[in-house]
């Protein structure tokens, strides 16, 4: 039996984390339950307290294929390295070393422009090729 699964960031913003990794992933905001307009709508109906309302946010894959990713926020700061970490394969299936390194580059220029950093920068091994970065809280993951 196989189970379905979300991965989850705790987080200081929300709503900047699912926007970061909703352009970096290609993924969408997801969107409130049917019936309602809005999210705030929908928490406005089961009570959620104004000030909490942008506690969370997720995202979700448009063709329903990979994870939901869910954003929440908790008190206290990140301190320490993941120990779960998501790699974003720009370099798709190709084994042409420069058109993988191309395209990782590329996609590595883009997330900048989102907020992310790249902090190790370039590694090469056995023919791979990726860079380390982090988003914009800090948590670290590569493009390969």
């Amino acid at each position: 039996m196989t189970s379905s699964i979300q991965l989850v960031f705790d987080c200081a913003d929300p709503d900047r984390m699912a926007d970061f990794w909703r352009q970096a992933l290609g993924y969408q905001l997801q969107p409130p339950p049917e019936g309602f307009d809005s999210w705030d709508a929908f928490l406005v109906s089961i009570g959620v307290p104004e000030e909490q309302r942008h506690d969370a946010s997720a995202i979700t894959d448009p063709d329903g294929i990979r994870p939901r990713i869910f954003f929440q926020k908790v008190p206290e700061p990140k301190v320490a390295k993941n120990r779960l970490h998501i790699d974003v394969n720009a370099g798709g299936e190709t084994h042409d070393r420069e058109q993988r390194r191309a395209l990782v580059d590329s996609t590595v220029v883009r997330l900048k422009a989102l907020g992310a950093k790249d902090v190790r920068g370039v590694k090469e091994l056995r023919g791979e090729y990726w860079v380390r970065m982090n988003d914009p809280e800090g948590n670290e993951f590569c493009v390969q």
